[in-house]
């Protein structure tokens, strides 16, 4: 992947988001500030996957020396599933 350091980067920031949400909830913080912080968590890791997504396009499908129906089939089923 050419983002691997960018996606890797990324993934800490949310690895971190997430400690910080654990330490808000042990420390018994109001429920909105959490629920803000978990929302931008979600973000963050939907932008990464995103990311992954594009790359996946990009460099397994549309290089695929056959580009075959089955893995048009198989792009429709992990992005089915990515936005589950």
């Amino acid at each position: 992947m050419a983002d691997k350091e960018a996606i890797i980067v990324r993934l800490r920031r949310v690895e971190g988001q997430i400690k910080g949400i654990q330490k808000m909830v042990d420390e018994d913080k109001f429920c909105g500030d959490i629920l803000v912080q978990i929302s931008a968590s979600r973000s963050a890791l939907n932008n990464v996957g995103g990311i992954i997504l594009e790359n996946y396009m990009k460099n397994c499908i549309l290089e695929a020396p056959d580009g075959s129906e089955e893995d048009l089939d198989k792009l429709i089923e992990i992005m089915l599933k990515y936005t589950k």
